[in-house]
């Protein structure tokens, strides 16, 4: 709890510090933004972290939001398929991806960089094999659709237009209220259920969870699905707020922003350690970071920079944490073993 109330306490931090900088930070316009890309990147880093928490890794993230963003925006334009019938697609499409990518994770015992670098440039290839490598567009309509991403939560459910004014302001967008009802099922599932249990703990241990009786390998492979599908629901509302998908550029480097926010909020890289709160603390630290780099007037060719920086802060400050664990725990250990020793010679 301690960890996360210092993450929390960070982003308060960048926040006020930015506000002082330029009062524009938080403007309606300016928080309501951060928030509907902090819902966006959110979906990607919550599925992306229940693969790291096994001590895993996922690579293929940026090219799946490319590729069924792509995909499903060809179908609903192109080949004018209903549009249940193209969310069903795109969500069954994305397990049957990280179905795949855990199966060979787990029953091929190939390693999952290996799967996730190589799902990159396969998915990246097909996407722009299925379309041409035509850009996919949705045009004017869709207006229906295009609520999920474009609407906000409480006031575009007033009737008639009929918010105050200070709701219009400060309402919630939907992709922010879409992650958070992701959050909240995938922290019942990771913190209430045993399956949850058996995740962190093969994370920390995979020998000791196999021989306690745990299915290690039905887990990862779930994890996978996870990630995965995440990743296909985070493309198709992609699409819908950049209202055309460019195949051999959509989502491209997504999979760092998703692996950043995950370092950032809590989620140890060993595995064995994470918090869904703490990855969408750390998703808004990164948003926050990248917004900031705009107000304050830094070149966007750092952008970059400040994303590598706050990665290797955040792996350092992991290691950091677990070497003062460990000698703290051997410090214990040694003053257990010297008291009864003098009280035996006394």
């Amino acid at each position: 709890m301690k960890k996360y109330i210092g993450i929390a306490s960070i982003l308060l931090g960048i926040i006020v510090f930015t506000t002082i900088l330029d009062p524009q930070f938080f403007s309606p316009y300016n928080i309501m933004n951060l928030f509907r890309w902090t819902g966006l990147f959110g979906i990607l880093s919550i599925g992306v972290g229940f693969v790291i928490m096994t001590g895993g890794i996922d690579l293929s993230v940026g090219s799946i939001v490319g590729f069924l963003g792509a995909l499903s925006v060809n179908l609903l334009v192109t080949r004018s398929w209903s549009i249940p019938a193209v969310i069903v697609f795109t969500i069954v499409f994305s397990m049957a991806i990280g179905l795949v990518q855990g199966l060979l994770v787990t029953k091929v015992k190939i390693q999952s960089f290996v799967v996730t670098l190589t799902g990159l440039f396969i998915y990246r290839g097909l996407s722009r094999f299925f379309t041409n490598d035509v850009t996919q567009g949705l045009g004017n309509d869709f207006a229906g659709l295009k609520f999920l991403v474009k609407g906000t939560f409480p006031a575009d459910f007033f009737p008639n237009d009929s918010a105050p004014q200070f709701l219009k302001d400060w309402s919630l967008p939907m992709p922010f209220m879409i992650m958070l009802v992701i959050a909240i099922g995938l922290s019942v599932f990771l913190n209430r259920s045993i399956y949850g249990r058996y995740i962190l703990a093969l994370g920390r241990n995979e020998k000791a969870a196999r021989f306690s009786g745990i299915d290690t390998d039905r887990m990862i492979v779930i994890t996978y699905i996870i990630s995965a599908t995440c990743a296909g629901i985070g493309g198709f509302l992609f699409a819908l707020d950049l209202n055309s998908v460019q195949p051999s550029t959509a989502g491209n480097m997504y999979e760092l922003y998703a692996i950043a926010g995950c370092v950032v909020g809590g989620i140890s890289l060993r595995g064995g350690v994470g918090n869904i709160a703490g990855v969408i603390i750390g998703v808004a630290i990164v948003r926050v970071l990248y917004n900031a780099i705009n107000i304050v007037g830094i070149p966007n060719t750092l952008e970059y920079v400040v994303i590598g920086l706050v990665i290797l802060i955040g792996v350092g400050a992991d290691e950091v944490r677990k070497n003062y664990g460990i000698k703290k725990r051997m410090m214990r250990i040694r003053a257990e073993i010297k008291t009864p020793a003098a009280g035996r010679i006394a």
